[in-house]
């Protein structure tokens, strides 16, 4: 086997071992980082780069990267360090802000960057409350992934749980509807998540069929509402009663089947 191989092959075993176990170190020093009350954070570690825990980060590697300022260094180093990635079996949420265009053409663009950030902080927020990952934000969009390392072999309840959660913070629950309308999708399965990208530009993410059809889940859903494959739904333990639906997914030559879940006053 040539060098490049080799070097592939023993990136593949690092990243599987990594998203599937890492160590002790890596994922009791994330539980105490997302409970220090600061943002932002580095969406995989959740070390904060700002408020009181921020000059203590500073001190053992964790500003933000002059490469990557949503990763922390010592995040960012390992990425390069052993770039490339592993298929592993983690659940993903996408959610999608409901008529973006009309709420952008109503109001100033600097009022609809405060409201989008807004999101983004709720959404952030979140994700690290449940032991997720943020893989990246697209626009109006928040893509998340939750995996074994982070968020244990529960990885789809901790998703579907963060996508109720999600909604609820963005007021779907209030008498007084929500302060942002949201959809969402999850979905489960095998993905290749890792490193991509090179130098300066490398990015942490998911791959594969499975972030497809969650795309257009969160694309199909209604405001307040979760579509959730049953694939998903069974690994996190949804009531069998819930209303079920066949969608026709675009891109997709079969239908999907999901369970529908509901955030209401």
């Amino acid at each position: 086997m040539n060098p490049t191989g080799s070097r592939g092959d023993r990136n593949e075993a690092y990243w599987r071992d990594y998203l599937t176990r890492g160590s002790g170190a890596e994922h009791y020093g994330r539980l105490l980082f997302k409970r220090i009350p600061s943002n932002p954070r580095c969406r995989l570690c959740a070390a904060p780069f700002a408020g009181v825990g921020a000059p203590v980060m500073r001190l053992i590697g964790k500003q933000p990267s002059n490469s990557n300022p949503h990763m922390c260094s010592a995040c960012f180093v390992n990425l390069q360090r052993h770039h490339g990635g592993a298929e592993i079996d983690a659940s993903l949420l996408f959610a999608d802000i409901r008529g973006s265009t009309t709420l952008a053409e109503s109001m100033s663009p600097g009022a609809f960057h405060d409201l989008l950030d807004r999101f983004y902080t709720v959404a952030i927020k979140v994700v690290f409350k449940h032991d997720g990952a943020i893989d990246k934000f697209v626009g109006d969009e928040l893509v998340a992934i939750f995996f074994p390392l982070l968020s244990g072999e529960r990885h789809a309840e901790r998703a579907v749980e963060a996508a109720q959660a999600l909604l609820r913070a963005t007021g779907h629950a209030d008498p007084g509807g929500p302060w942002l309308p949201v959809g969402a999708g999850v979905n489960s399965g095998r993905v290749w998540f890792g490193a991509v990208g090179d130098g300066e530009h490398t990015e942490l993410t998911a791959l594969g069929d499975r972030v497809n059809v969650t795309a257009r889940l969160a694309s199909a859903a209604q405001a307040g509402e979760v579509l959730v494959t049953t694939e998903a739904a069974s690994a996190a333990g949804l009531d069998p009663t819930l209303e079920r639906r066949s969608l026709e997914l675009k891109g997709k030559a079969e239908a999907t089947d999901v369970v529908t879940l509901r955030v209401v006053p």
